[in-house]
């Protein structure tokens, strides 16, 4: 029986030892490495329909659910306050419809200017400062950092704790240290939910706390969700489109000339990257799906990473090419818990991307491919730095 995840060999590639998910056979039942069994799906078509089916859950504290997750993440996640995006309708639904008007594309619009302002701004400190340069600290970091703290109210001159903290939730070097990191943020964010800078956070404080839609606590859970998921996703997102851009020089050279082409640009690097690699679910009734019953009570995982290189889905999947149309890739799941902040994400790497390739045309690894630190197993894929020089 497979074992499930498996570490990366290379910064944009699902792990070798995935190629008996990819058979053909879109779910089979495998040993996940917390020891659990579980079914993982890698059929696209049926990797959709579990995940819009209200017989799935989402909710950590659900017998049988498959915990893959760094212990802080899973403390977090199985608190009683736990944010909404591990929540089950009609509590999910009731906070998302809080804050969806904060993540449309109209309100992304708005904000596209002030997203031009922080990107340049990084270009023009990495050039001062360099070359070479860690292109992790310089710029994919910070981007992200900077525009989720200015949506927030979060003050920017504690980036250097947050980021630790959040770093150390995904990927500490022990339990304790991964769940001390959680509490640790959790407690900064009580701290600022009592008394908010201007804000998204100041604003669900006056309109959602004061009314008594939202309790403080669940502010405080609600703003780690989004300040954790606003920034490190993307900055490893902007970190491996980079690498995969200039090992692949052709794509590269058709990335630069058309600005009108990023959009669906950004959807192939999505779906080619696939940062979260899985989508944990569990059943909470029978499922009968491709001639399997996956029982009430058994976890679910979504293989995104071997979803998004089905090849019913799309065309030699494992080809970087950014001229396909990739717009229905599952690298922000589907159905009622798809990312809310994926419309903010792209923009981030619609912006940050064109004008990093516009401003550095020399951009270049420092280091090869194969010498980059590769993040381990059940975190967001990355690297931890990306040496450049141009």
């Amino acid at each position: 029986m497979i074992t499930y995840p498996q570490q990366r060999t290379c910064p944009y590639h699902p792990s070798p030892g995935y190629g008996e998910l990819r058979d053909g056979t879109p779910l089979r039942k495998v040993q996940l490495v917390n020891g659990q069994e579980a079914w993982v799906v890698s059929g696209h078509e049926q990797a959709r329909a579990l995940l819009a089916d209200p017989r799935v859950s989402a909710d950590r504290t659900n017998t049988g659910f498959p915990m893959i997750v760094p212990a802080g993440v899973a403390a977090i996640q199985t608190a009683p306050n736990r944010p909404f995006l591990v929540r089950d309708d009609p509590e999910h639904n009731r906070f998302r419809r809080m804050l969806i008007s904060e993540f449309t594309v109209r309100r992304l619009r708005q904000l596209r200017p002030e997203i031009d302002r922080i990107v340049h701004d990084r270009i023009d400190a990495m050039l001062a400062a360099g070359p070479p340069a860690d292109l992790v600290t310089a710029f994919s970091l910070p981007v992200p950092s900077l525009v989720i703290c200015r949506m927030l109210g979060v003050p920017y001159a504690d980036h250097e704790f947050f980021e630790k903290a959040t770093s150390g939730i995904l990927r500490g070097r022990t339990p304790q240290e991964s769940t001390k990191a959680g509490a640790d943020l959790l407690e900064y964010l009580t701290a600022l939910a009592a008394d908010p800078p201007p804000g998204l956070i100041a604003r669900l404080k006056r309109e959602r706390v004061g009314t008594g839609q939202m309790s403080l606590d669940e502010l405080a859970f609600t703003a780690l969700l989004l300040l954790g998921a606003g920034h490190e996703t993307t900055a490893s997102m902007i970190t491996l489109s980079v690498i995969a851009l200039l090992e692949h020089p052709e794509q590269l050279a058709a990335f630069r000339t058309g600005h009108d082409a990023v959009p669906a640009s950004v959807e192939e690097l999505l779906r080619y990257l696939t940062i979260v690699e899985s989508i944990l679910r569990v059943a909470v009734g029978d499922i009968e799906i491709a001639g399997e019953v996956i029982k009430a009570g058994e976890g679910i995982v979504i293989a995104t990473g071997v979803v998004n290189r089905a090849e019913d889905a799309f065309d030699e999947p494992d080809r970087f090419d950014l001229g396909r149309s990739a717009v229905h890739h599952v690298a922000f799941g589907y159905g009622v818990h798809q990312c809310l902040g994926q419309n903010l994400a792209r923009t981030e790497l619609q912006v940050a991307l064109p004008a990093l390739f516009d401003r550095v045309p020399g951009l270049r690894l420092a280091a090869p491919v194969g010498e980059l630190e590769l993040r381990p197993i059940m975190t967001i894929q990355g690297v931890n730095a990306l040496p450049v020089t141009w």
